[in-house]
C-alpha cells in the first residue's frame, strides 16, 4: 500500500506507464476505477492530503516569522522607552556668559522631574522650562519629555554638568570650560557688561562711600533682574537710579545706573562683592510660550576692595561725625523781641549734615536757664537722598515759657565733627542768643506799684478819705453780686434743659471726633486747629472760647497746650516747619478720651464771663 502510494505520487508529476491511456476518462471507467485499490482515484486523494500539509507548513512558517518580528519590535521599544540624554549648546564659555542644557527622557512613565540639586554646586539655574512632545516619524510614534535649563557658572575653571537621574535612568556628564570674563570665544565684542565705580580710594569708619553700578548694553534688554548690594558689616542704602546713553570707542551704549550709599561699621578692609544681573536679550514674542527667539544673559561685575581707617586719635569730639559738611540753624515761632511773661514761644534747632544719616546725629544739650520753663518735643529725624548721597537732619523743638521779666541769654551750642573733604577736625557753633521778656510777675497783694504808703501820726484819728475810685469799686462789687444771683437762678432753671441738650449733642460729638481724626491724617495745621475748636464746642457746650487757647483756659488740658505749640509752629514759623503728624495724632487721641465734670467746668468758666 505504501509502495503504491509512492508510485502513484510519482505518477502525479511523471508520464503515465505503457498500456494506460492517459486523458481518456469516462463516467463508467471512473466508477470502475474508484472501486479498485491502487488505481488512479486513490492516487488523487493522497495528493490532496500532501498539498494540505504543505499549506499548513507555509502558514506555520509565516506565523513564526511574524511572532519573531513582534518580539523583536517589542524588545526594540522596551530598549527605547528608557532613555535619558543630556546636551548643551556650548562647552566653552566665559564666567559672565550662560549656556543652555537640554535633558530629554523617552519612556512610558511620567510625572515628577529630575533632581537638579547637583547642578547648583557649580551653576546658577537662571530659568527652567518643561515640554511634553509626541510625534510620528515614518509611521513610528515617539513621545518624550524635555527640560531646558539656562545655566550660569559660579566659578572659573574646568566644570562638569553632572550625571542626572530620572526614573532609574542616568545621563552622561558633560565637561564645561569656564574662562575669565571677556576672554570667552564670543567676548571679543561684548554686547552687555557691568561696571562698578567707587567715589573714594579710602574712607573712615562710618563715613559715606558711594558705589555706582552701571549696566552697559548695545542690544535691547528686557526683564532685567538686579541683585541688591549687600555688604556684611556695613549699612547699605540705594539713593539714586538713572538711565542715560554713553559712547565708548565711538559705539553708543545704553546705561542703567544704580547708586548706593555705604557706611562701614568697623575699620579694616571692606569688600564690595560681585553683583549678578540677569536680563533677556532679543525680541519679546507675545505669541511664544517660551520666547524661543530671546536669550537669557547673566552679567557679573568684578569685586572691589577699599581701606576703612579708624577714627583719628587726635579727634576730640564727644561723637564721631565724619561728614562733607555740617550746619546748625535756629528759628522761632514768633518774633523773639516780643517775649512776654507766661506766653509760650517755640524754639526750633535743625542740625543738618551731608554724608551722614539722621540716626548718626547726636542729641543737642538741654536748655537750663533760671526763669525759663522748657517743654521739649520729640526730635524729628529726616534723610534726604539724591545722586550725591544722603543728607541727614535732626530737628529739635522746645517750647519756652518765661516766669518773670528780664534779660535772658541762651548759651551757645557747639558741635564738633570731622571734615572728610579736608581731612581735619572742625567745629560748628550756634551763637548765644539774648532776648528780653516783658510783663510783670504775679503779685500777692493789692498794693499798686509806685503807690505811696500812708503814714499814721501818733494821736491822730484815722479818717478815710472819700475817693471816687473806692466808691466806684463798691458800686461795681454790688452790681456784680446782683448779676451773680441772677445768673445763678438762670443756670438753676436751665440745668435740666442743658443736660438734655448735652445728651442730644453727644452723637454729634462722636461724629465730630471722627471728622477730627480724619483731618489729622491730612496734616493741614489750619484745618486741624479749626476741627479741634469745633469738637471742643460740641463736646463741652459750656466752652465759650473763640480760639483753642481761650478754650483751654476753661478746660486746662495739658494736651491742648502741647497741641497749640505744634500748630503755631507749623502755621506761624518763618520758614514754616513741617507738622509733627505723629505727635499730633497722639495728643488728639488722648484729648478725645478726656472727661471733665460739668459742675467744675461751670465753676471755672462762670467768673471769667462775668468780668470779661
Amino acid at each position: 500500500m505504501m509502495h503504491d502510494a509512492c508510485g502513484m505520487d510519482r505518477a502525479l508529476y511523471a508520464v503515465p506507464p505503457a498500456g494506460e491511456e492517459s486523458g481518456e476518462r469516462t463516467p463508467g471507467n471512473a466508477e470502475l476505477q474508484l472501486g479498485k485499490p491502487g488505481r488512479r482515484p486513490a492516487v488523487g486523494a493522497a495528493g490532496r492530503q500532501s498539498a494540505h500539509g504543505r499549506d499548513r507548513s507555509i502558514y506555520t512558517h509565516w506565523t513564526i516569522a511574524l511572532l519573531q518580528a513582534l518580539i523583536l519590535l517589542l524588545f526594540t521599544n522596551v530598549a527605547h522607552a528608557s532613555d535619558l540624554t543630556a546636551t548643551v549648546d556650548r562647552n566653552k564659555i566665559g564666567i559672565d556668559e550662560t549656556l543652555n542644557l537640554r535633558l530629554r527622557y523617552s519612556g512610558d512613565e511620567s510625572g515628577g522631574q529630575p533632581d537638579f540639586e547637583l547642578l547648583e554646586q557649580d551653576f546658577d539655574i537662571l530659568s527652567r522650562q518643561q515640554s511634553n512632545q509626541y510625534r510620528v516619524i515614518n509611521g513610528r510614534a515617539e513621545s518624550f519629555v524635555e527640560w531646558t535649563l539656562s545655566l550660569a557658572p559660579k566659578r572659573e575653571g574646568n566644570l562638569f554638568v553632572p550625571s542626572l537621574h530620572y526614573k532609574g535612568q542616568v545621563s552622561d556628564a558633560i565637561p564645561i570650560i569656564v574662562s575669565e570674563a571677556g576672554t570667552g570665544p564670543d567676548s571679543g565684542d561684548r554686547q552687555a557688561f557691568l561696571e562698578v565705580e567707587l567715589d573714594k580710594e579710602k574712607i573712615y569708619v562710618q563715613e559715606q562711600l558711594l558705589v555706582k553700578v552701571r549696566l552697559y548694553t548695545t542690544i535691547g534688554l528686557h526683564d532685567i533682574a538686579t541683585e541688591p548690594l549687600q555688604i556684611p558689616g556695613a549699612h547699605v542704602e540705594k539713593v539714586d537710579e538713572q538711565r542715560y546713553e554713553r559712547r565708548i570707542d565711538g559705539v553708543g551704549h545704553a546705561v542703567y545706573e544704580l547708586t548706593y550709599a555705604v557706611f562701614p561699621e568697623s575699620s579694616g578692609e571692606l569688600t564690595i562683592p560681585q553683583l549678578n544681573y540677569v536680563a533677556v536679550a532679543g525680541r519679546r514674542d507675545p505669541f511664544s510660550l517660551f520666547n524661543r527667539n530671546s536669550q537669557r544673559l547673566r552679567l557679573r561685575s568684578e569685586a572691589k576692595t577699599i581701606e576703612v581707617r579708624p577714627k583719628p586719635d587726635k579727634y576730640s569730639g564727644s561723637h564721631w561725625l565724619p561728614a562733607d559738611s555740617l550746619g546748625i540753624v535756629q528759628s522761632w515761632s514768633q518774633d523773639p523781641q516780643e517775649f512776654r511773661v507766661g506766653e509760650p514761644i517755640t524754639r526750633i534747632i535743625t542740625l543738618r549734615a551731608e554724608g551722614l544719616r539722621a540716626a548718626q546725629l547726636p542729641p543737642l544739650p538741654k536748655l537750663n536757664v533760671e526763669g525759663l520753663k522748657t517743654y521739649p518735643d520729640q526730635p524729628q529725624q529726616d534723610d534726604q537722598v539724591d545722586q550725591s548721597g544722603i543728607t541727614g537732619s535732626r530737628i529739635e523743638t522746645t517750647a519756652i515759657v518765661a516766669t518773670k521779666p528780664g534779660e535772658y541769654q541762651l548759651p551757645p551750642i557747639t558741635v564738633t565733627w570731622w571734615d572728610t573733604k579736608t581731612d581735619r577736625q572742625r567745629a560748628t557753633q550756634l551763637p548765644a542768643f539774648r532776648f528780653t521778656v516783658s510783663g510783670a510777675a504775679a503779685t500777692t497783694t493789692g498794693q499798686q506799684p509806685g503807690e505811696p504808703i500812708p503814714e499814721l501820726k501818733p494821736g491822730a484819728s484815722l479818717v478815710m478819705e472819700q475817693s471816687p475810685f473806692w466808691r466806684n469799686l463798691a458800686i461795681a462789687a454790688l452790681a456784680s453780686h446782683l448779676l451773680w444771683l441772677l445768673y445763678f437762678f438762670y443756670l438753676r432753671n436751665r440745668s435740666s434743659i442743658r443736660s438734655t441738650k448735652i445728651e442730644q449733642r453727644q452723637p454729634n460729638a462722636e461724629q465730630q471726633a471722627r471728622v477730627l481724626e480724619s483731618i489729622v491724617e491730612s496734616g493741614d495745621a489750619s484745618q486741624i486747629q479749626q476741627a479741634v475748636l469745633s469738637w471742643l464746642h460740641v463736646r463741652w457746650p459750656q466752652v465759650t472760647g473763640h480760639t483753642v487757647s481761650e478754650a483751654n483756659r476753661q478746660l486746662d488740658f495739658e494736651e491742648l497746650d502741647k497741641l497749640q505749640v505744634l500748630l503755631d509752629t507749623a502755621l506761624y514759623l518763618v520758614p514754616p516747619r513741617p507738622l509733627n503728624r505723629q505727635q499730633v495724632q497722639i495728643l488728639v487721641h488722648r484729648l478725645l478720651k478726656k472727661e471733665i465734670e460739668p459742675s467744675s467746668l461751670q465753676q471755672t468758666n462762670s467768673l471769667p464771663n462775668l468780668f470779661s
